[in-house]
């Protein structure tokens, strides 16, 4: 018996050794493999966010030229006091706004806050968007997951650059061009058809048809919905209180992000906008115009962007909160 023992001690460890340089190299692998997608996930967040900031600084000469009817293409990025042309050091996304301390170097006009939060903005929240889609360790190789976090990264980039630069020029403007908010529109409707196509188990997915029309009905509900406050505004004030803008701008944010999360950015906005009247009580050497508070026009297209900012970030999150919240 003993000696049956001795004759096996041989052969089990040697099936011991291989299974164990086997879980080894196993182990060994899956740790590469995680390390990889984890380098790819830092550098690659990393470059989205300076692309981010260079479609940022793009989005700045739009927003200063396009109100003014100037082109975007000509002539060079120059101050808008002194037609001082930059050099190419001083028109560096963020950095030459910090180095030259919001000033123009020529004249000594300010330049303005709304240069560098818009370049941070896009930049930040397209890092945020590879940072979120880019593929798990497990689906590096997977050229179907490539595939669908190119969508996902390419298409929420789109419409967080489009809702950023609606922000600032209801902001400055009370203007939300048409020109922007329909294009915005279409392509919302275009995300959200090749997501619900790519996303979706295959066995299980709608149609394309169907998808569209699950769209269609959500833009119609949100912007339907600024269009009846506004009429019941204008019944009881006989005046205009909000803007067929903010109707499109509604109907933008339930193409991209569904009539849930778009109601939930009308909420957030509604929130944000609150806290601005509040603040025009408390100070009112902040109002712009000298009259009553009620004479002030405050950019409800602002914070709406705003809450779909928001509501594009964590708006699933908050929404299943609240869900559970109210089951219980």
């Amino acid at each position: 018996m003993r000696q049956g023992v001795q004759a096996e001690g041989p052969c089990t460890s040697s099936v011991t050794f291989i299974s164990t340089c086997r879980g080894g190299r196993d182990r060994y692998a899956a740790r590469t493999v995680y390390s990889i997608s984890f380098m790819i996930r830092i550098l690659g967040t990393f470059f989205a966010g300076l692309l981010g900031l260079a479609f940022g600084s793009f989005l700045n000469v739009c927003l200063s030229r396009w109100p003014e009817g100037e082109s975007i293409v000509r002539p060079r990025s120059h101050c808008r006091q002194c037609s001082y042309t930059l050099a190419w050091w001083e028109n560096v996304p963020l950095v030459s706004w910090l180095a030259l301390r919001g000033r123009c170097r020529k004249c000594g006009a300010w330049i303005g806050w709304r240069y560098p939060l818009v370049e941070l903005a896009i930049g930040a929240l397209w890092a945020d968007c590879w940072y979120e889609y880019a593929p798990s360790a497990a689906l590096i190789a997977s050229t179907d997951a490539w595939a669908a976090a190119s969508l996902s990264m390419a298409g929420l980039g789109i419409f967080y650059w489009i809702l950023v630069g609606l922000a600032a020029l209801d902001s400055e403007f009370l203007w939300l061009p048409d020109a922007v908010t329909l294009p915005g529109i279409a392509l919302g409707v275009v995300f959200t058809v090749l997501r619900g196509v790519v996303y979706v188990t295959p066995s299980l997915h709608p149609s394309a048809m169907a998808v569209f029309l699950n769209c269609a009905f959500g833009m119609i509900a949100a912007g339907g919905l600024i269009l009846v406050i506004r009429w019941v505004y204008w019944l009881i004030r006989r005046r205009e209180g909000i803007g067929v803008g903010d109707a499109k701008l509604m109907a933008l944010l339930a193409a991209w992000l569904g009539f849930p999360e778009a109601l939930l950015a009308l909420f957030i906005g509604v929130v944000f906008g609150a806290g601005v009247a509040v603040a025009l009580l408390a100070f009112p050497s902040s109002r712009s115009k000298p009259g009553g508070w009620a004479l002030e026009k405050l950019p409800l297209g602002t914070f709406v962007c705003l809450g779909g900012i928001v509501s594009g970030l964590w708006g699933e999150w908050m929404i299943a909160v609240y869900l559970s919240w109210a089951r219980w």
